[in-house]
């Protein structure tokens, strides 16, 4: 066992190292995320997997906002964001700049997390050669079926207990994380 680290040796960027540090080729969609804290929590993640941006879209909050604030500790100052009131509308706009559009929802013909293979297109043998958008829905009602059926890929988190549903910050992480070491 090693002795626990205190936060000077963590070795943290600033917020203006993290603006020019690279990313990965990742963009995260809130499609009418309710929940402030779950917001929070995206910008959480979001920093710590060094994802390039967060879509707030529809019923989403945005900063600033103390709710917000509470769960992201401060990564809504280091990840870039924008709002939108249409999830429609950034889904067509990402698919315009080249990503490809993956809703974390339980569907139809959806990939299994454990059998996700990158790159999901036709990008030869890099991974990193993809941009991708990763959209999570609401905490009731998931994503929307408009933005699930423009979606390239629908991707679902295997799940075997009794409630088959994830909180979507727990769903953020999940997902972000297989991204990122795949990526890194």
């Amino acid at each position: 066992m090693g002795r626990k680290l205190l936060n000077s040796e963590l070795g943290r960027l600033s917020v203006e190292q993290f603006h020019s540090a690279p990313k990965i080729p990742v963009v995260i969609v809130l499609d009418n995320v309710r929940s402030q804290f779950n917001i929070g929590a995206a910008f959480r993640t979001s920093d710590a997997f060094a994802a390039q941006k967060i879509y707030l879209c529809g019923i989403c909050a945005t900063p600033p906002s103390a709710e917000i604030h509470k769960s992201a500790l401060g990564a809504e100052f280091s990840v870039d964001w924008e709002h939108s009131e249409s999830t429609v509308d950034v889904v067509r706009k990402l698919k315009e700049e080249g990503y490809t559009v993956i809703s974390v929802e339980q569907a139809e013909e959806s990939i299994n997390l454990l059998n996700l293979k990158l790159p999901l297109a036709d990008s030869g043998d890099n991974p990193a050669s993809e941009k991708y958008a990763l959209v999570f829905g609401n905490e009731v009602h998931g994503v929307g079926q408009d933005v699930v059926d423009l979606s390239d890929h629908v991707l679902e988190i295997p799940q075997h207990g009794t409630k088959h549903s994830i909180n979507v910050s727990v769903s953020i992480g999940i997902v972000l994380w297989e991204f990122f070491r795949r990526l890194l």
